[in-house]
């Protein structure tokens, strides 16, 4: 396993399903974006050990008990919901061509088999909510009613972009941490541009570790979320002002958030362990939406899973206090909320509307200025 670096991929090979087949004349269906970039995920292997399209067997364990058909751990339902004509087309057909929105056949599908599904019992399982205003809940309720299962082959990728720049596979990902010299590699998940807070959690992670491999998700995110362009410049702009060379390295993570709270922990384990890190910081309420999940319901699921080989590392909320004079966290300050320099999203999103600068104890200025200098700093 040496070409595969210091750690395995999950289930222990790395998926490939990059191929040039021909596609001409195949029945083809038009995707999303969001799903046209997990189809690309299942080629380069970030979903290892899936290969495509989950089936009925392994779709129902996933969904009731966290893990494949097989037992290894997944916890993610990676899938592909047609209505009940379309799946019928489908298996007629037996090999599809997925379209992106532009019209572009990205992957061929090789059918095996359509299924209909329970949307409330797939909500409950996944996010352990049948409350709509959950918004993976939402998005389960207004799925098609068949999934479509099978293996798939990549044929086409998007053109390059400027937000694309950044997208690593996982051979890439090992390719620069061993170059890098890199043996011991901590993730960072983000949905947000960098909080002075969060830079010194990555950086705390690496004093003992040889580097930080920052991993933001792009792609569909809820109504007031930062957008994808300013966290990807800010993250720019921190890492060359604040970072040593060759202590951090910024790679995209082209997905949807679904915000699954402790279940997508996971499945954010999971995909970092396959691009070759050997940890994972999991904060407080980490991929939390609202109120729905315990702040440390998606540190303590990771008990149920002590056979992923990445390794999660735990950290309590990270806070500047004007008496202990440095960054620092409930276990080893003792002082109360008056002497916390801290700011709830809400806040933040209010001071950056009316034009204002948070606290560079909250913000870097330079990363405030990025932010406060972008036309639409946040999801309609």
């Amino acid at each position: 396993m040496s070409t595969m670096g210091s750690i395995k991929p999950h289930g222990g090979v790395l998926v490939n399903r990059i191929t040039n087949a021909n596609s001409t004349g195949l029945f083809s269906i038009k995707i999303s974006d969001d799903l046209a970039n997990d189809v690309e995920n299942i080629a380069d292997g970030i979903f290892s050990p899936l290969e495509g399209f989950l089936g009925q067997q392994d779709f129902e364990s996933v969904v009731s008990r966290g893990r494949l058909a097989n037992d290894l751990a997944w916890t993610i339902p990676i899938v592909l919901d047609v209505d009940e004509k379309t799946a019928l087309k489908m298996k007629e057909a037996g090999k599809v061509l997925l379209q992106n929105p532009e019209g572009i056949g990205v992957a061929i599908l090789r059918v095996e088999e359509a299924f209909p599904f329970d949307k409330e019992k797939t909500a409950r399982g996944v996010y352990g909510t049948n409350d709509s205003s959950h918004p993976g809940v939402a998005k389960t309720m207004f799925m098609h009613d068949f999934l479509v299962g099978g293996k798939i082959d990549y044929i086409q990728r998007p053109e390059e972009s400027k937000i694309r720049k950044y997208r690593m596979s996982p051979i890439q990902t090992r390719e620069a941490f061993a170059q890098a010299g890199w043996k011991t590699i901590c993730a960072f998940q983000t949905r947000n541009p960098p909080h002075v807070a969060h830079e010194m959690l990555q950086k705390t992670s690496i004093t003992t570790r040889d580097g930080v491999f920052v991993n933001p998700i792009i792609g569909k995110k809820k109504s007031g979320d930062f957008a994808d362009d300013v966290i990807v410049k800010c993250y720019e702009t921190m890492i060359k002002l604040y970072y040593p060379e060759n202590r951090c390295r910024l790679g995209t993570l082209h997905t949807e958030m679904k915000y699954a709270g402790p279940k997508e922990a996971i499945h954010h384990a999971i995909m970092r362990q396959n691009y070759g890190c050997t940890h994972i910081i999991i904060g407080r309420d980490h991929a939390g939406v609202g109120k729905f999940y315990d702040p440390f319901a998606a540190q303590k699921i990771f008990e149920n899973y002590p056979e992923l080989e990445i390794t999660p590392i735990f950290f309590p909320a990270f806070f500047y206090c004007k008496k202990c004079h440095t960054y620092t966290n409930p276990k080893a300050c003792p002082h109360d909320d008056d002497a916390k320099e801290q700011i709830s999203g809400t806040k933040l999103r209010e001071m950056i509307q009316n034009s204002q600068a948070p606290s560079e104890f909250i913000l870097r200025p330079e990363v405030a200025q990025v932010i406060l200098n972008h036309p639409k700093p946040f999801v309609d």
